[in-house]
């Protein structure tokens, strides 16, 4: 039987509004329809639980890389309550992408995420 993809790939597009998302009105709306209240994030950087956290997130990840946009780099795979993807951080100015990485995703039965965890693959020296 095949997975339901249409609801991994709508999480993950509500995710990348979230990271995308500049302003903070927009960033608290985003990271609410993205993730389940309590929901969480962690990766080699950040540990945070709730929609202020996640948005604190984010916006650290816009101040340390202005005028980038974060950019899936293939297919949503997924099974159960859970998917996989990978991303990277693009220069809006010249197309360069000096971050990426992989996330793992659970999802809560309205299909928003409950926990991501969240791999960094390439990382510029310093950041």
């Amino acid at each position: 039987m095949p997975a339901n993809t249409d609801r991994y790939e709508s999480a993950v597009a509500r995710y990348f509004e979230a990271w995308n998302a500049r302003e903070p009105e927009a960033r608290a709306k985003a990271v609410a329809a993205a993730w389940a209240v309590g929901g969480g994030y962690t990766d080699p950087l950040a540990d945070v639980t709730g929609h202020d956290g996640i948005a604190a997130v984010i916006a650290a990840a816009h101040e340390q890389f202005p005028g980038f946009a974060f950019r899936i780099t293939g297919p949503v795979d997924g099974h159960h309550d859970t998917a996989r993807f990978s991303w990277e951080l693009v220069s809006e100015a010249d197309g360069s992408a000096p971050v990426a990485g992989s996330d793992v995703v659970t999802l809560a039965g309205d299909g928003r995420i409950r926990t991501v965890h969240g791999f960094l693959d390439r990382v510029p020296t310093g950041a």
